[in-house]
């Protein structure tokens, strides 16, 4: 029996390994290192194989970057710097709990001042007028506050001014004396929440769940403060309640100048090792350079309306259900405190932690409008159904649905605005926007001075409309 023999030359048949494999097509599931025709030297895989993986590369970045805001980098801190920054974090978390429970302080105890002090809607609401002033105080004043102090500096100095305007209220002076308080404790407030937020955005290690949690610390106090003042608006020394705030505030200023000092905030971010971004050429322009960014302002006033519409759910709400929904004697009223109150306020903190993985999952951008949606159509139910049961229930869906508003804000101004400008800008954006917590409640007094708090309801709808058009304006991405 004969072998059929090769049709391929001898000297072919002999060929060298190198040479066999010269002849095989190349494919993407070849080895990466291989040898050319005279097995000296590696070759290297076709260019259009390489720029194929780094353009996959790129879009997988990309997308990671667009859903969830930034990428952290690597993580190569020591177990002390990790162990710093929840010391630093969890300070400022107990900061931003104070302004809670100031917001959430001023709705049960509303009543009590219309009462003592014998005013109306009108003038009552001049407490939040006042507040709104020292707002923007504090937020014009940031800027320029913090490149000249510092971080720890301006923060406590913030919470200084939080500890004289409490030990003002709480002998109860006069009604003008008891309201210019509020200015001072808006203007504390601005800058220990614009250094907050500023802080909490420049961090490179889950600063989107970090953000989500420092205002959960906020829901909290504001969820709080109702529990105690209610019972405080039962007592002939209402005012009392303000000492309970002033001990609060002294451990919060006890514990900024332990923690921060007088450290800028580089010096502390270098603390947790990390580097600062890199600034303009003249620090001390920042501030014009802000103004300068549209995205700055419509963030500014998102938050401006949305801190409104927050606050004044808890501030005018008991008066609401009180006036509107029956339950006008006074022995309901802490009842209704308990049962309208509490729950938005409590749902607003546990919005901004369970919500967080629909966020990532549905995109925090699409899903504020979503929310805002929802949110409307609850507030028809409550306006529109009389029912004192069911306006409970959907007034604390709503504080669930407003809840991770804020956060979903902040982490997004930091993927629009530039990096440099970033603590300036959410200091501006987060001071300017608290004086939405007292400029909206006044005009809800005005408008129910004339119209009855019934009117509380079609304000709300319209607001949140008027917010979700200025998401709508935010720039979806930086433009450069």
């Amino acid at each position: 029996m004969q072998v059929a023999r090769s049709p391929l030359p001898e000297e072919v048949m002999n060929t060298t390994e190198p040479e066999a494999l010269s002849h095989r097509r190349v494919t993407a599931e070849d080895p990466i290192e291989m040898t050319n025709l005279s097995g000296s030297h590696p070759v290297t895989p076709s260019k259009s194989l390489e720029a194929g993986s780094a353009s996959d590369k790129k879009d997988v970045t990309e997308e990671t970057v667009e859903a969830n805001g930034k990428a952290d980098k690597l993580d190569t801190r020591t177990k002390k710097q990790k162990a710093a920054e929840n010391v630093q974090f969890a300070a400022l978390c107990w900061c931003i709990f104070v302004a809670g429970w100031n917001d959430g302080t001023t709705g049960p105890l509303l009543p009590r001042i219309q009462e003592v002090y014998h005013v109306g809607f009108t003038i009552v609401s001049l407490i939040f007028i006042f507040a709104c002033l020292g707002f923007i105080l504090g937020a014009l004043a940031n800027v320029r506050l913090t490149d000249r102090l510092g971080f720890g500096k301006t923060i406590i100095f913030g919470s200084i001014l939080q500890v004289i305007a409490y030990a003002l209220q709480s002998p109860a002076p006069s009604f003008p004396v008891f309201v210019m308080a509020f200015t001072i404790n808006g203007f504390g407030i601005a800058l220990q929440d614009a250094q907050a937020n500023g802080f909490v955005a420049s961090l490179q290690h889950n600063a989107e769940t970090k953000m989500g949690i420092l205002h959960a610390a906020y829901g909290a106090g504001a969820f709080t403060a109702p529990l105690v003042a209610t019972q405080f608006a039962q007592l002939d020394r209402w005012s009392f309640h303000y000492i309970v705030s002033l001990g609060i505030a002294v451990s919060n200023t006890i514990a900024l100048c332990l923690i921060f000092g007088t450290k800028t905030q580089d010096e502390c971010l270098r603390l947790l090792g990390q580097e600062s971004a890199e600034k303009g050429e003249d620090e001390h322009t920042s501030f014009n350079q802000i103004l300068r960014i549209k995205a700055v302002h419509f963030l500014a006033f998102f938050i401006l309306v949305y801190v409104g519409v927050e606050v004044t759910i808890g501030g005018w709400i008991v008066t609401f259900m009180r006036d509107v929904r029956g339950g006008s004697p006074p022995q309901v009223t802490s009842r209704l405190v308990s049962s309208a109150v509490r729950p938005p306020l409590n749902s607003l903190m546990l919005g901004r932690v369970l919500l967080l993985w629909i966020n990532r999952k549905v995109g925090e951008r699409r899903v504020l409008f979503i929310y805002s949606i929802l949110a409307i159509g609850l507030e028809l139910i409550i306006w529109l159904v009389p029912s004192l049961v069911g306006g409970a229930v959907a007034v604390s869906i709503v504080g669930l649905l407003l809840g991770p508003m804020y956060p979903i804000a902040m982490n997004h101004a930091g993927r629009v605005l530039p990096q440099w400008l970033l603590t300036g800008s959410i200091g501006w954006i987060a001071g300017f926007g608290q004086a939405g917590s007292a400029a909206i409640p006044f005009v809800t007094g005005a408008i129910s001075a004339k119209h009855g708090i019934k009117s509380l309801q079609p304000l709300l709808i319209a607001m949140m409309g008027c917010m979700m058009f200025l998401w709508f304006l935010v720039p979806a991405k930086r433009r450069d």
